[in-house]
Parts: C-alpha cells; structure tokens; sequence
C-alpha cells in the first residue's frame, strides 16, 4: 500500500527542550500503525509534531504534502484529525454543540447534520446526552465524544492519544472495536499513541517503540509482540 504519511528526521520539543531526536517512521493508507514507549518517551509530542502543534523541524509528508511550516489548521483542512490525551471536549457546550463545532471547516449542512446522526448511532449514549454540557459526562462518554467529534472532519488520518486512559474496560472494549469498524469499514487511517502495549498490538497493523525520543524498534504488531524485551516490559509475560 501506498504510505500516507511519512515521517523522516523529526525533531520537535518545548523551548530548549528537545523531545524528537529525528525519528523515522511511516504509515501505510488504511492501516493503523501504533507508537509505543513509557512515559516521556516523546509519544505525545509526535502527533503534536504532525499537527504542528510544537516547534519542529525535519520533513513530515502527509499523501506527498509537506506538514512542517503549515499553520494547525492547514494541516487539518488536508485531512489530519487529532483526539488529544485529556479528551479537550469543551465542557460548558452540550454533546451536540461540540459535533457541530468539530464540523466548523465543512459548508455541507446536510453532510454535517448526517454525520451527527452517525456520531449518535456509532454511540448510543451519546443520544440520550446529546443536551447535556460535555462537562457533566463520563469519561468514557468524554472520549466518545472527542472521536465523534474529530470524525466531523471526515478525516483521512485520525490522530489518537491514550484514547483508554483512566476508562473501564467495557468502555475501552466498546471504543477500539468502534475504531476498528472506522478502519475496516471506512478506510480511515489511524495513528494510535498508546501506553496499554497489548491494546494497541491487537489493534494495529505495525508498530513503532520510542525510548527518550527516539526509535528503538520497529515492525508488525506481530513481530513486536513476540520480542521478548517488549513482551517483559509492557506486555506483562
């Protein structure tokens, strides 16, 4: 398969604080590729780096279109949609104002309007607290709803953050089978930052390991899952 993203020499960090110190890696459209590591292993600056977020500098190349330099919201006008860590739902708007601000790039009303209706049927929940402020949600309702929203976007590239942190495992089960259908069913490409090692390994196609920024490792989940250092490390056996 073609690559839809392609990441070469990236370096990126805060101020004088350097984070990236020129990872490769790439992802193929209509897979999912995972990016694993401890914390502060540079999992979240990444897909900050891809949506320009933090200061960087090396080539990020999304369907051939160079990302570095862009404004975020070029970046996201391409088809690049990011569920941060902290779900960053606004919590004084109902679960229906946030969808439709996720749409706020869109001019197709009825498009948006169907896709809410999706956003409803993918998760139920949703519905019935479609009037409530986000703020008054589950966590796991929270995560629904910051997916549901960047899929307002009708993203070729979804972006996602420790989408199971701090959730209950029927949630957690509910929403990667969810990002799985968007995968398999729809061809969305994802790219998932996760510290549960497991979950992303069943999830993804391939899979990257950072350690201090840079990568340590890299293959198919299934190669990466029989690597004994990683099995000892983040898989438990």
């Amino acid at each position: 398969m073609p690559e839809l993203l392609e990441v070469r020499g990236l370096h990126a960090g805060y101020g004088a604080t350097q984070v990236l110190h020129g990872i490769d890696f790439t992802l193929a459209a209509g897979r999912i590729t995972a990016i694993l590591g401890a914390n502060g292993a540079g999992k979240t600056t990444t897909l900050r780096a891809i949506c320009q977020t933090v200061a960087t500098r090396g080539s990020v190349l999304f369907d051939g279109a160079q990302l570095v330099g862009r404004a975020t919201e070029n970046v996201v006008r391409l088809g690049v949609a990011h569920v941060p860590d902290g779900r960053g739902t606004f919590g004084a708007l109902t679960v229906d104002e946030n969808l439709r601000l996720g749409g706020y790039v869109r001019r197709d009303r009825a498009g948006v309007a169907a896709d809410i209706e999706q956003a409803y049927e993918r998760f139920p929940r949703l519905r019935e607290r479609r009037r409530q402020p986000a703020g008054l949600l589950s966590g796991g309702e929270q995560q629904m709803l910051a997916i549901s929203r960047a899929l307002m976007l009708r993203p070729r590239l979804l972006l996602l953050d420790e989408p199971s942190f701090g959730l209950a495992p029927m949630v957690v089960a509910e929403i990667f089978r969810i990002l799985r259908a968007l995968n398999e069913d729809e061809g969305v490409s994802i790219l998932l930052v996760e510290q549960n090692a497991k979950l992303a390994l069943d999830l993804a196609d391939q899979a990257y390991l950072l350690e201090t920024g840079r990568v340590a490792l890299a293959g198919s989940s299934d190669e990466i899952r029989r690597d004994e250092a990683v099995r000892r490390a983040y898989l438990g056996y």
